[in-house]
């Protein structure tokens, strides 16, 4: 910062100079140079800079023409003067922006004193703690200690808080060290005339060399020191060299998203985490304390309350996805892989609530499983039905489905009878389902149950056996395969060498049901799809349908409203195309979004779309059902899954992911054209509806594994994000094609918002070892966030365009006059909310924070600026009344008239909420009950307006988009209230932590004036 660095300025007129930009030799002064002003003008003094912040938050970038140029991350504004003046610089790079924001904030806090300060971290906690550490390595090293530790020790050392680092690239640095030492000792020993130690200078390095206290301090500063740790450190410590109580918990709470944090927790943390027995008995969390808790299970991104059930299980079955597998016996392709039983454990273990069984006559009348026409080879029924029965409940105690495919002559269907029913015992049900009920039963209430899906006779059927249609998923797929091999001669392997089970016909044909068998398939009776409308009037909540994936995306195309509509009451099974051969697996969340709850997947086949499955029902503990988005269960709602836009009733989300560094970033599996190269980059994707589906990727950092930086910020709109997933992959960019290097897969409703450490995992879904990305994320709508304010938008301007969420006309009188009566309110409810998030973007943007940032960063950031030169605080809070009020404490410069102005502003949106959302609420629902008993002689009343066909179809449609529309608004509103109670507290949490409150600024007066005091009185002795 001395010699400068060149940065670019940004005016209000959107013009930029590059300027060069450095630090007077007294470190009084910032400088710039060239400049058109004289040199006593061009300068800004240290003494008169109120505040450094960073990121893209002052007017001019944001009235600038290039903001979204502009990287969020290299921009920084310094805030100085009387008047609140802003000087908005851009660096280079995301690094040249930390120097400098980290140092002039260092330079703010201890003024010309910085350098005293930065010399004598001798006296650090870390030193004491690595002098601690080296010296009890040494006591217990045989020989003399005195010379050091061996070579061998010191990198166990510095790899127990590095575990991820190169032992070889330890040993490196400490041997340039000692070569380097050598070197110098025989220079001066030449330089004294000593000629014969210059061969001793030269002598190999073994295992004998001893590394001194000062090398091993030195290396492990530069293996243990992630400088991006250490900017947050000084961004939240008060004296910029470690966190106290206060310092910790106002980071938790600001930061982490931690609620209710006190200065008690705080300190158990503290002696969790730092080291040093020094900062545990002060209190005090060092930056290696620091960096062991931003690294521990406490800070990953996943939320740890989803590693256990945290999902209401009591709704239908058919109101949830369900875990399911396809053709689980194979581990390889589809037409001639190998067959296994540790297939259906493995997938069992990975919490698989849907196996599929295919059997087929085998040998000595033992049914047999396999893929009928294909090279397979087959496994024993029995065998399978062991495994299955073994490990059905072991990741999951809720219902297992278990998929028979049946394709044996009645004798063995009796053998496939007795095994079934023997092994596994009493957990098969075997209850009829109840007639009268219009849903299946809950999760909840079947568990530690198995269920058969198959083939049932009639209801009633007396005789011991009766014809049923076939069910042959592999039937398309043989016929696929013949016409690509095009008569050569390897022939499909049949299941038993005396039945074949290939015929020459393969079109649906009927076979013969035992009766035994029908009876135990109770609440999964496959049955053959129609059509929606046929469906609709005549399928029973227990008759599944199972599509082949083509089919299933040819009806979500043609009917997608029909398609969600029917997966409400019914349960709906897709497989893969025949043309996977390669045991490829399809897009989930393509049939997800149409409410599919049974989408089955080849677990043997790693990949983007297993990462995807396996990702999702991590959600819910693992259990193998994840409960549907609410829109998706409702029985009367309007959802179109392929829409572009915001979705009826939902509340946008904006995400903001930064990502800042990765760690230990292993060479890609098979990698050698570049040897231990490695110049990875990151792209963070958006998997979801069509509206919400993204991609961003960060620059390549070049030649770095261990600990490269990237330091980007993306954001991201999200319109349904309970269907939502993130995930982040590493890629090592390559001329020849860019090689995988890890990825981590996320449920958007899973991710915890600060600062986080990403544990990367293999292609397979195995952690790569102690290898992370470092992460900051936030969330609108959680702990009080809000949309970005645009450019020059003012509330009165933002209330002429708003747009209000119209009803749809059904051309019935009768009920288009209920719903007229509703408009007026929600008008009325969509004014009530945006003016609040209008007037909470208002006060963000003039405490010069973030759009993502909550309202508990707002005041802490402006607890920093509002001090006047005596050092008393010229805005406080006063926290008596229900709303908290910031008043003046004398005359204000212009820019803190404008927050008070802005607060108050808000403090009133926020007042109008809560005293009259409750009732709006009332109002809009009872129009909803209303009108929701025209829901069963809808069809009449249209048929009496005279509307047919289409026409009436598109009234019931309009009907369930103003239910949606109805029950939608009532619920943002409801999300209003609870936000504005939460930002009420944030303020007042945040007032308290700042000591912007007048009890707590009175107090710390009266100290600061017995100090001033004490130190008069001492000076005067």
């Amino acid at each position: 910062m001395v010699e400068g660095s060149e940065l670019k300025k940004v005016r209000p007129n959107s013009r930029v100079y590059q300027r060069y930009y450095l630090l007077d030799a007294g470190l009084q002064a910032l400088c710039w140079e060239p400049s058109k002003k004289e040199s006593d003008k061009a300068r800004i003094a240290l003494a008169a800079i109120r505040e450094v912040r960073t990121g893209r938050n002052t007017h001019t970038f944001r009235a600038s023409g290039l903001y979204e140029q502009i990287s969020e991350d290299c921009a920084f504004s310094i805030i100085y003067g009387e008047l609140y003046d802003s000087l908005d610089l851009v660096a280079l790079s995301t690094e040249v922006a930390s120097i400098w924001v980290t140092g002039l904030r260092y330079l703010l806090q201890y003024g010309k004193h910085a350098l005293d300060m930065l010399a004598s971290k001798q006296h650090s906690l870390r030193l004491g703690w690595l002098e601690q550490l080296f010296c009890s390595a040494a006591a217990d090293a045989p020989g003399d200690s005195q010379g050091g530790i061996d070579l061998q020790s010191a990198i166990k050392l510095v790899q127990t808080v590095n575990p991820g680092v190169s032992r070889s690239k330890v040993e490196h640095r400490f041997q340039e060290l000692q070569r380097g030492r050598a070197e110098r000792t025989v220079s001066h020993a030449t330089e004294l005339g000593a000629q014969d130690w210059s061969q001793e200078g030269k002598a190999p390095l073994g295992e004998g060399q001893r590394v001194t206290k000062e090398e091993f301090v030195e290396v492990f500063h530069d293996f243990c020191t992630r400088p991006e740790i250490y900017f947050l450190l000084v961004q939240f410590s008060s004296n910029k060299e470690f966190l106290d109580t206060k310092d910790l918990t106002r980071f938790l709470e600001a930061e982490q998203g931690v609620a209710q944090v006190t200065e008690e927790d705080s300190l158990r943390l503290i002696q969790s985490y730092e080291p040093s027995e020094e900062g545990r008995v002060l209190g005090y969390l060092s930056m290696d304390g620091f960096s062991r808790y931003l690294t521990s299970a406490e800070c990953n991104l996943f939320d740890r309350e989803h590693h256990s059930v945290c999902q209401d299980m009591s709704q239908p079955l058919s109101h949830y996805f369900i875990n399911s597998s396809h053709n689980t016996y194979l581990i390889q392709d589809q037409y001639q892989g190998p067959s296994d039983i540790s297939g259906y454990i493995r997938a069992l273990k990975m919490g698989c609530r849907c196996v599929e069984v295919d059997v087929w006559d085998g040998p000595d009348e033992e049914p047999v499983v396999c893929t009928g026409h294909t090279l397979c080879p087959p496994l024993s029924l029995r065998n399978v039905l062991e495994a299955v029965g073994q490990f059905a409940f072991v990741a999951s105690e809720y219902p297992l489905i278990v998929c028979i495919e049946n394709h044996c002559s009645l004798r063995q269907q009796k053998a496939m009878v007795q095994h079934l029913v023997r092994i596994f015992g009493e957990r098969l049900l075997l209850s009829p389902p109840d007639q009268r009920e219009p849903y299946l039963p809950s999760p909840q209430a079947l568990r530690n149950r198995i269920l058969l899906k198959g083939k049932k006779l009639e209801p009633g059927w007396e005789a011991e056996d009766g014809e049923v249609s076939e069910e042959d998923e592999g039937a398309d797929m043989c016929e696929r395969i013949k016409a690509a091999s095009n008569g050569e001669a390897k022939t499909p392997r049949t299941p038993t060498a005396a039945t074949p089970c290939n015929p020459p016909h393969l079109s649906h044909k009927r076979i013969q049901l035992l009766k035994e068998l029908s009876d135990l398939v109770t609440l999964c009776q496959a049955v053959h799809f129609i059509d929606f409308p046929t469906s609709t009037k005549s399928q029973k909540p227990w008759e599944l349908c199972s599509f082949q994936e083509k089919h299933a995306e040819r009806l979500a195309g043609e009917s997608p409203g029909s398609f969600v509509d029917h997966n409400k009451r019914f349960l709906t099974r897709v497989y893969p195309s025949p043309t996977r051969m390669d045991s490829s697996n399809m897009n989930p969340q393509d049939l997800w979004k149409y409410g599919c709850q049974m989408v089955s997947m080849n677990f043997q086949s790693a990949g983007l779309m297993m990462d995807l499955n396996t990702a999702w029902f991590r959600q819910n503990g693992n259990c193998g059902y994840v409960l549907r988005p609410a829109i998706m269960r409702q029985e009367v709602s309007y959802f179109c899954a392929d829409t572009r836009d915001t979705v009826p009733g939902v509340s946008p989300q904006l995400l903001h992911v930064k990502v800042i560094s990765g760690q230990n970033l292993p060479k890609p599996r098979g990698s050698g054209t570049k040897g231990d190269v490695v110049d990875p980059y990151v792209y963070v994707e958006i998997h979801g509806i069509p509206a919400d589906c993204a991609a961003r990727r960060t620059r390549t950092v070049s030649h770095s594994w261990d600990n490269p930086v990237f330091d980007e910020s993306f954001e991201f709109q999200i319109n349904l994000p309970e269907l939502a997933l993130v995930r982040f992959v590493v890629l090592d960019d390559d001329f020849i094609g860019d090689e995988f290097i890890g990825q981590y897969t996320i449920p958007l409703e899973c991710l915890l918002p600060g600062y986080r450490h990403v544990p990367l995992q293999c292609l397979t879904g195995e952690d790569l070892p102690h290898a992370k990305l470092f992460v900051h994320v936030a969330l609108t709508n959680r702990r009080g966030g809000g949309k970005p304010h645009k450019r020059g938008l003012s509330v009165r301007k933002a209330r002429k365009r708003r747009d209000y969420t119209a009803l749809r006309d059904l051309e019935v009188r009768s009920v288009d006059d209920l719903f007229k009566m509703a408009s007026p309110l929600l008008r009325e409810a969509t004014d009530l909310r945006e003016n609040l998030q209008n007037s909470v973007a208002l006060f963000r943007e003039l405490c010069g924070v973030s759009a993502v940032s909550n309202l508990m960063q707002c005041v802490l950031a402006l607890a920093s600026r509002v001090t006047g030169p005596d050092g008393t605080p010229w805005l406080l809070f006063d926290l008596h009344q229900h709303y908290p009020s910031l008043e003046p404490q004398g005359p204000l410069p212009d820019v803190l008239r404008r927050v008070v102005s802005t607060y108050q502003s808000m403090v009133q949106a926020s007042r109008v909420v809560l005293e009259l959302s409750d009732s709006l609420n009332e109002r809009i629902l009872h129009i909803q009950m209303m009108a929701m008993t025209f829901h069963e002689k809808l069809q009449s009343l249209a048929a009496k307006e005279g509307l047919k066909g289409r026409k009436a179809a598109r009234a019931v449609e309009s009907f369930s988009w103003n239910i949606t529309i109805l029950k939608g608004q009532a619920d943002l509103l409801s999300h209003a209230k609870a936000e504005v109670q939460d930002n009420m507290k944030q303020i007042r949490d945040a007032a308290l932590a700042g000591n912007l409150t007048r009890d707590v600024a009175r107090e710390c007066w009266r100290q600061s004036q017995r100090r001033h005091e004490g130190g008069t009185s001492d000076g005067g002795k």
